[in-house]
C-alpha cells in the first residue's frame, strides 16, 4: 500500500491502493484546492524530487525540523527537548532516514502533536518511527483526522504532554486550535508554541487570529476574546509561530493586537 500525501497541504492520508478522491482539509473554506485540481504525492516521489529533512538548533533545547525545499503549507516543525522526553510539534509532511537519525541523536520523540489540522503533516509516520509515540489531537477536531491510527489520543481543554509542558485549547482558527505552554522557554520567562492558533505578524510586533488566513475570513469578537482569556493566566515572553518568532514582549503584543482586532470587528475604531 502507499501512504498518500496531499500535494497542497502535505498532510498524510491512509495507506491504500488508490488515493482518496479529495483532501477534506483543502476542500474546506479555510484552505484551498488549486485551480489545477487535487493532486497527490508520496514519500518516495518526494525523496526522488530532492526533498529532505533538515534539523537545526533554534535555541538550546529547541530545534527546527523542516522539509527542504518548503513542502505544502511549509510550517516550521519544532522538537522541544525536556528531561522527560521530547515533543515533536507540527512535523513536516515528509520523513527521511537522515532526519530520523538527527532527531534520534537529540533524544528521539516521546509525544507528537500540532496546533490544528492544517499543520499535522506526517504525524503518524513520525510517531511510528519512534515506538508509536502518542499523537494528541483535540477532540473538537476529531472529524478532521485524515489518517486514523491507534496512536491518536483525543484531548480537550488542557493536556499535560510531558511533566511541566501543557497544551491549551484556544479555539478560533479551528474549534480545537491550541498552543503549547513552555514555562522554561525564553530563559525562564516562558514561551508559547503557537502554530497558527495565533499568527505572528511580519513586523514581529503584532499577532492576529483568523478563521482562514489564506482566504481572509475573520473571526468574531467572541472567538478572539476566548483566545485572550485563555492566554491570561499563562506567563510567556516569546512566541514560536509556524513561520516566525516574537523574541520578547509576546504576551503584551498578543493582548494589544487582539484587543485592537476586537475594536475593529466591533466597529469601536472609527477610520478617519
Amino acid at each position: 500500500m502507499t501512504i498518500w500525501t496531499c500535494a497542497t497541504c502535505a498532510i498524510e492520508h491512509p495507506d491504500t491502493s488508490e488515493p482518496p478522491p479529495l483532501c477534506e482539509i483543502c476542500s474546506d473554506e479555510r484552505q484551498y484546492v488549486p485551480s489545477s485540481g487535487q493532486r497527490w504525492t508520496t514519500r518516495e516521489e518526494l525523496a526522488a524530487a530532492g526533498f529532505r529533512i533538515d534539523v537545526a538548533e533554534v535555541v538550546p533545547g529547541l530545534h527546527s525540523v523542516e522539509a527542504t525545499p518548503s513542502l505544502g503549507i511549509g510550517q516550521r516543525g519544532l522538537l522541544l527537548q525536556t528531561g522527560h522526553g521530547n515533543l515533536l510539534w507540527e512535523p513536516p509532511g515528509f520523513i527521511d532516514d537522515a532526519g530520523l537519525a538527527a532527531v534520534r541523536a537529540l533524544g528521539g520523540v516521546a509525544v507528537v502533536t500540532a496546533s490544528h489540522p492544517h499543520l499535522t503533516g506526517s504525524s503518524i509516520q513520525w510517531s511510528h518511527a519512534f515506538d508509536r509515540a502518542p499523537v494528541y489531537v483535540a477532540a473538537a477536531d476529531k472529524q478532521w483526522i485524515c489518517r486514523p491510527d491507534p496512536v491518536i489520543q483525543l484531548w480537550q481543554d488542557v493536556q499535560e504532554l510531558l511533566p511541566g509542558l501543557t497544551m491549551h485549547q484556544f479555539g478560533g482558527h479551528f474549534a480545537g486550535s491550541s498552543m503549547v505552554h513552555w514555562p522554561a522557554g525564553a530563559q525562564g520567562r516562558g514561551a508559547l508554541l503557537a502554530g497558527d492558533t495565533i499568527g505572528v505578524g511580519r513586523d514581529r510586533k503584532s499577532v492576529n487570529a483568523m478563521r482562514s488566513y489564506v482566504n481572509n475570513i475573520p473571526l468574531p469578537a467572541r472567538a478572539i476574546q476566548r483566545i485572550l482569556d485563555t492566554c491570561a493566566p499563562l506567563a510567556f515572553d516569546r512566541i514560536y509561530g509556524a513561520f516566525a518568532t516574537i523574541d520578547t514582549g509576546a504576551k503584551e503584543i498578543t493582548e494589544s493586537s487582539l484587543r485592537r482586532y476586537i475594536d475593529w470587528v466591533t466597529g469601536s475604531i472609527v477610520d478617519e
